[in-house]
């Protein structure tokens, strides 16, 4: 059976890629990052594809060696759309909406059968929705259908509450995305400790190494454990604990809790609006909240630390042979500006629905 071919524009460490590559029916061919150490995880993942760590402004579509392209993915920022009134030569002018333009350069250039582009929830709603719009009517003048619609990964067996907003064209010739099919694809909800509880169990080991590789977990204690633990070792799971008034603070949060749980005289100032995920301890027996960039504000249900890279790739279901390469600070990055693979799975197992239609 003849494969889809996919490339992925600002690609990340590659979560995008992953989910369509677990479908069985994609060849992945190549990705465009400017992360240079994202662009190393992603070579090391995907070893057959031609992975490209540059500026895309100075990256022309002919150079890259991407032809015969079914399907094109990535996350460009659209921010700089929510602020204009006109159009277009103010969009055009916007420096954040460069590298939007930039994705449909290689849309135009490649026609494929179909892309997907994700972005933050808010896209949809801001300044009345113009930059939704305004995606819509640019996908539609190039020849595609054009669909959107916001997804939380916990909906589809990520242990995660996190939504994202998802636009996806299809040529006009092949058919229409039909967001309400998503449905199907629903799974029952994973919550944080069927996720990680096996890693827990590791802790007094992991606690005297300073590598944070080559780990052996014992008993398999979930489905979802099961599925993620694809090898027998575990990586990236380096332990890091915060500061001692840190650690003096968490320990009064239960797990759910946040800062508010905290005695007031243990604060040098007295604040009364801090954000809600400000020590927020994660809920063994729920969803994690969204997984961040690594900073150092929301904490392991038993632990009192930030939960490790692998335990934060495991929330973000990243299977444990998925390796991260580059320092903490560029790991923690790569893994929290992933899509979840598993949610960019059942996007692409209906995406390519759509296309196996046109084929019978």
């Amino acid at each position: 059976m003849k494969k889809y071919r996919v490339i992925d524009l600002f690609s990340g460490c590659g979560g995008i890629s992953l989910g369509f590559y677990n479908t069985d029916k994609v060849d992945i061919v190549g990705a465009i990052d400017f992360d240079k150490a994202a662009c190393e995880t992603y070579k090391y993942n995907f070893q057959s594809a031609n992975v490209i760590n540059g500026d895309i402004n100075n990256i022309s579509v002919d150079e890259t060696g991407f032809k015969d392209i079914d399907i094109i993915v990535g996350g460009p920022p659209c921010q700089g759309f929510s602020g204009l009134n006109r159009w277009p030569k103010q969009l055009e002018d916007e420096p954040r909406n460069k590298l939007f333009f930039q994705f449909l350069r290689f849309v135009s250039k490649l026609k494929p059968k179909a892309i997907l582009i994700e972005n933050v929830r808010q896209i949809l709603t801001s300044k009345n929705g113009f930059a939704k719009n305004k995606i819509c009517e640019m996908l539609d003048e190039m020849g595609y259908n054009a669909s959107y619609a916001v997804l939380n990964a916990a909906d589809f067996g990520v242990p995660q509450n996190r939504q994202r907003a998802f636009f996806i064209g299809i040529n006009k010739e092949l058919g229409r995305f039909d967001f309400e099919k998503m449905s199907k694809y629903h799974k029952k909800k994973v919550t944080v400790e069927e996720a990680i509880s096996d890693i827990s169990e590791i802790e007094e080991q992991a606690k005297s190494d300073l590598n944070g590789y080559n780990y052996v977990l014992g008993e398999i204690k979930s489905e979802y454990q099961k599925k993620m633990r694809d090898r027998d070792i575990l990586n990236n799971h380096l332990i890091y604990y915060p500061t001692e008034s840190v650690q003096t603070k968490i320990k009064h949060v239960p797990e759910g809790g946040n800062w508010r749980c905290v005695p007031e005289e243990l604060f040098k100032s007295k604040r009364d609006n801090r954000h809600s995920n400000y020590l927020k301890r994660l809920d063994s027996k729920s969803q994690s909240i969204t997984i961040d960039t690594g900073h150092n504000v929301y904490f392991h249900p038993k632990f009192n630390r930030v939960p490790t890279i692998r335990e934060s790739a495991r929330i973000q279901s990243f299977p444990d042979s998925f390796f991260f390469t580059g320092n903490k600070g560029e790991q923690f990055r790569q893994v929290g500006n992933a899509v979840p693979p598993l949610l960019a799975e059942a996007l692409a197992k209906e995406i390519m629905e759509v296309l196996d239609n046109e084929k019978i």
